[in-house]
């Protein structure tokens, strides 16, 4: 049905698209995780009742993103993750402390629940980490230098703050009252080192990859892709100047900065991809030799074609069933 290199670029399309809508989506509940206030009972309850019908399900998209990869670059997933052996093992870790944490705070002894909450908010601010770190130690392409390992901490304290920043606008939209104004001042503070952070990735990855500022400042391709920064900047200013004016009376705007956080989450993203495109092990690895054998990816596109839209449509229809401002925790 598509020739060998079609079917990589739309496997890799496809992988990308689940990694961009993680991020989005299970980038909120791990930052509502990481806000989560030890010493406010009530509030703690709120933020949980925010993201319980969705945590769960947004980690589909990871499982779906690394599921991609192992079945269309086999390659590349042997390699990726041999050299991130240690931080996802990490990350695994943390995601079952959330787990355990979000379903015993409830159902332990009333004593014990300050101590789950603690769990909860550590396995979301490791998991977040794990990811950031990950993340740069890709874009460093797996290095074994101190500049690579120093370059990956501070990405990984950039995703926290990325995530911290969604979360709180977030809760920005999904609550009332001084938990509102609360998450209001999260998403200022969060915000600010969110745009450093993406500003110093945005700096450091066309001066250590010769190939990716080959791209970015080459005519005149800059012309076209100039927009994406500049867009990116003027939605963080715009964001910040909404957070201002919030609360407003009737709620008006609540959404906007979240709608800002999720588009500026897209153009980094898409950011990265440009950057190393067709490359899916940065500067070692391109897409079309670690793809699988053209037969296996024609055969598999058909089952992708089905999960994809499924799983695209109960993350939907879960969204729109508990839209709206969040009521009472729940346990069942």
């Amino acid at each position: 049905m598509f020739e060998a290199n079609s079917l990589a670029v739309i496997f890799v399309g496809l992988m990308g698209l689940s990694i961009l809508l993680y991020a989005i989506l299970d980038g909120f509940d791990l930052g509502v995780g990481i806000l989560l206030p030890l010493s406010q009972k009530d509030d703690s309850d709120t933020m949980i009742a925010s993201i319980g019908p969705f945590w769960d399900a947004n980690e589909t998209w990871l499982v779906l993103a690394i599921g991609l990869l192992l079945i269309a670059f086999p390659a590349a997933h042997s390699y990726i993750f041999k050299e991130l052996y240690l931080p996802t093992a990490v990350l695994l870790i943390s995601l079952v402390l959330r787990g355990v944490a979000f379903d015993f705070r409830a159902k332990a002894a009333f004593s014990h629940k300050p101590t789950w909450n603690k769990v909860f908010k550590g396995g979301s601010l490791l998991a977040a980490m794990s990811q950031g770190y990950m993340l740069g130690m890709y874009v460093m392409s797996f290095e074994n230098t101190l500049v690579a390992y120093a370059f990956s901490l501070l990405s990984a304290l950039g995703v926290a703050a990325a995530y911290a920043y969604i979360g709180a606008c977030w809760l920005i939209m999904k609550t009332e009252g001084a938990l509102q104004v609360q998450a209001v001042g999260w998403a200022k503070k969060a915000g600010i080192i969110c745009f450093i952070g993406v500003l110093a990735v945005s700096a450091v990855n066309p001066l250590i990859n010769p190939d990716v500022f080959a791209k970015w400042f080459a005519w005149p391709t800059t012309l076209y892709i100039l927009p994406l920064p500049i867009i990116c900047f003027a939605l963080f200013v715009y964001s910040q100047m909404q957070l201002k004016l919030l609360p407003a009376v009737n709620d008006k705007g609540c959404w906007r900065p979240f709608v800002c956080a999720v588009i500026i989450f897209t153009l980094c993203f898409f950011g990265l991809a440009f950057s190393f495109f067709p490359y899916i092990v940065p500067g070692k690895l391109t897409i079309w030799e670690t793809a699988s054998a053209p037969e296996s990816l024609s055969f598999l596109l058909w089952g992708v074609i089905i999960v994809v839209p499924v799983i695209f449509s109960y993350t939907v229809f879960s969204y729109r069933v508990f839209w709206g401002k969040v009521q009472e925790l729940r346990y069942h």
